[in-house]
């Protein structure tokens, strides 16, 4: 636990929750560590107002110190007209304010650092402006030198605004566990001793109490069906992209959509021991136990400050040694410490997030952790889990194979005219299959459902069933055709077209894999990043959309727990491992993954578990993140290069190491050389926006699904 946790004001457990103390901050701990405990542990949203009011504040006030400083004034060629007697204290008054408000942040994050024994960005922040401030203070009561105001100024104001704005840039993500909370219903209705209902809370529930389920409804608590048959939609809970027909004596999940029939259960299980209270924890943990990469601007800033604070020293001892006044050593130190101030390492980090987080979001994807984003570029492997993310978690109609003088087309608008009728889960699918195929369909007459096999009626005069395999073999037909065990093993659902005693055609259903999902597979194979997949759905299922998308590692029959422990065993494999997913069971994995994706449609909590968000739901934007993740990451080593090889030239000319040639670094001119290696890092930044048009096309996905050449 890091020491900002352990003082943090609500607790470690809390402290988790908020993901690491909004980790991905540019900083870390070293960064809003001593603001945070200055502040007495503001929330994020707090923190953020408090560095945009303090920038423009001090940038208000900077106005009036540049106007009177010296060199500005030359610059302007005011000096005639901005000069009066005792404009010196009035320019440093403006300066204190901004000294003590401006400041602030960076004194106190100082303290926090030294208490800490981990100094870092704001330790040299802080030592950079109590230096100028101080020595300027002296020269303004009568020690021989220059003064640094306009320095000092705008180095707290470039701080200011560089941690505003990484602070803007990064979403945190602490309601995974709010969400899926809400999954479950408030009330219940309770069944009374006399048969009648009434409206109780929940968490009023015990063991034994009877509830009544209606049709469409989320069933409030586990429990086992005492009467009622339904069929009951689990994909957001287990992964099942299938209805689960249920009756007495099944057990019904909390959180699962009741399909067409009413159930009355008997409570089993509350509290912690229900099945979403225990994946709600399994959440909780993964966040508690989740580790944060140390950002790289804070480390090359820790290594920076003892650069500066060992440079300056020793140039002071230095010169002096050498028999200078110390007037001129104190300035060779000052100005070894103002042209070690970090105002372009501050800002090489938070712009280029700036101008990444904008980039993808025009490219339609939302990062809430930027530290996660960023450890995308080492990513070896993409594990997708099935239902809602390579497929579209409906049921759809996969292929379709007739047995008589019958085309496929003919043979789907019977049987979908005939399911018109109809509410069950197949039926729909079947509707909703022909009229993608923009077929006609027509109203049945004399329609008929036959419970557990199937429906009966009578289409453009013809008398037609579309029944389950059980039918065929009560009435002792047959069909012998190898296409069928085919599509059997697939594990896809098989319903058969009958007329009279002859079957015209079957149908076969499954889980309609996404156009896109194709062309994502590729596209990151082609990145050198292997995919793999991930299901709660039969191998036989599995198997068939492994093999459509040219997958060759995949995992079947997984369980909501055993998903974060896929994740954790390819983790432990040495591979650094995204998980893609939209279900309420993949919110464990999502977080347990070294980068969690989610996609827009999915459950809020998959949404808030994730470090990305896919909001056009194409799987194909995963390699979108990938390509901008490694393209950012490049940028900002390129600034960090920058910004610190700056310095490792920039501080011997400060100390004066070539004063015997005549070569003189006055403070003036580091201040400047300062300002000129931030427009440098901030042009670099802003050429991340060419990357735009490097990135994966978004263009709608034309590619045909293919589910054995017949969807």
């Amino acid at each position: 636990m890091t020491a900002h946790a352990a003082h943090h004001p609500r607790g470690a457990a809390a402290h988790a929750e908020d993901k690491g103390e909004h980790r991905g901050h540019g900083h870390g701990d070293q960064h809003h560590g001593g603001h945070a405990h200055g502040h007495g542990g503001h929330d994020h949203a707090a923190m953020v107002a408090d560095f945009r009011r303090r920038f423009f504040v001090s940038l208000l006030l900077t106005v009036p110190v540049l106007l009177l400083s010296p060199l500005i004034q030359e610059l302007l060629g005011l000096a005639d007209v901005l000069r009066f007697r005792g404009d010196r204290y009035l320019q440093f008054a403006f300066a204190a304010v901004i000294f003590f408000y401006g400041g602030k942040p960076f004194l106190v994050g100082m303290a926090g650092e030294l208490g800490r024994r981990q100094p870092g960005m704001m330790t040299l922040i802080a030592l950079a402006i109590t230096t100028a401030f101080v020595y300027s203070a002296a020269v303004v009561l009568g020690l021989p030198g220059k003064v640094f105001f306009w320095e000092l100024a705008t180095l707290i104001d470039v701080m200011l605004l560089g941690h505003w704005i990484e602070m803007k840039s990064v979403m945190g993500a602490s309601g995974a566990l709010e969400a899926l909370v809400r999954l479950l219903p408030a009330t219940a209705a309770r069944l009374k001793e006399d048969g009648s209902t009434e409206e109780v809370p929940v968490s009023a529930l015990a063991p034994g109490d009877r509830v009544l389920v209606r049709p469409g409804e989320k069933v409030p608590i586990d429990g086992i069906i005492l009467e009622g048959r339904s069929s009951f939609n689990e994909a957001m809970l287990t992964g099942e992209s299938k209805p689960v027909a249920k009756g007495p004596g099944d057990e019904a999940i909390g959180g699962a959509v009741n399909g067409e029939g009413a159930v009355v259960l008997e409570v089993r299980k509350t509290g912690s021991e229900t099945y979403l209270a225990q994946v709600i924890e399994l959440v909780r943990r993964a966040q508690e136990t989740r580790s944060r990469t140390q950002d790289l601007a804070n480390r090359a800033a820790s290594w920076l400050t003892w650069v500066a604070l060992g440079g300056g020293g020793l140039t002071l001892v230095v010169w002096l040694s050498l028999g200078y006044p110390f007037a001129f050593a104190l300035e060779r130190m000052v100005t070894v410490m103002v042209i070690a101030c970090p105002h372009a390492l501050g800002l090489a980090v938070p712009l280029v997030v700036a101008v990444s987080t904008k980039l993808t979001a025009q490219n339609g994807l939302l990062i809430r952790d930027r530290a996660a984003f960023e450890r995308a570029r080492r990513l070896d492997a993409v594990l997708f889990d099935k239902t809602g993310t390579l497929t579209e978690g409906r049921f759809g109609v996969t292929d379709v194979l007739t047995f008589a003088e019958l085309s496929e087309e003919e043979a789907l608008a019977l049987a979908a005219s005939l399911e018109s009728r109809s509410e069950h889960p197949i039926a729909r699918g079947v509707v909703r299959s022909a009229e993608e195929r923009r077929l006609t369909l027509t109203a049945p007459d004399d329609f008929e459902a036959l419970p557990g096999r199937g429906v009966r009626g009578r289409v453009e005069g013809r008398e037609l069933l579309l029944v389950s395999p059980g039918y065929l073999r009560e009435e002792g037909l047959e069909v012998e055709d190898p296409r069928l065990a085919e599509v059997v093993e697939q594990g896809k659902t098989v319903v058969y077209l009958v007329e009279g005693r002859r079957v015209l055609a079957a149908l076969a259903l499954a889980d309609i894999i996404r156009p896109e999902a194709r062309a994502a597979v590729e596209r990151l194979t082609g990145l050198g990043v292997r995919c793999m997949m991930l299901t709660g759905d039969s191998r036989q299922v599995a198997r068939w959309v492994a093999r459509e998308l040219g997958l060759v590692e995949w995992f079947a029959e997984v369980l909501p727990h055993e998903k974060a422990e896929k994740v954790q065993a390819l983790q432990q494999r040495g591979l650094q491992v995204a998980m893609v997913g939209d279900g309420v069971n993949d919110a464990p994995a999502l977080v347990q993954a070294d980068l969690g994706i989610a996609i827009g449609a999915g459950t809020d909590v998959a949404v808030e578990s994730a470090d990305v968000v896919l909001v056009r739901n194409d799987p194909r934007d995963v390699a979108a993140i990938l390509h901008l993740a490694r393209l950012t990451y490049r940028k900002m080593i390129e600034n960090l290069l920058w910004a610190t090889g700056y310095n490792a030239v920039a501080i011997p000319l400060a100390a004066g190491v070539l004063y015997g040639a005549g070569v003189l670094l006055t403070p003036a001119a580091g201040a400047a050389l300062m300002s000129l290696s931030t427009v440098i890092v901030a042009i670099n930044a802003q050429l991340l926006e060419r990357a735009r048009r490097h990135l994966p096309a978004a263009e709608p996905a034309v590619v045909p699904a293919t589910h054995g050449g017949h969807a």
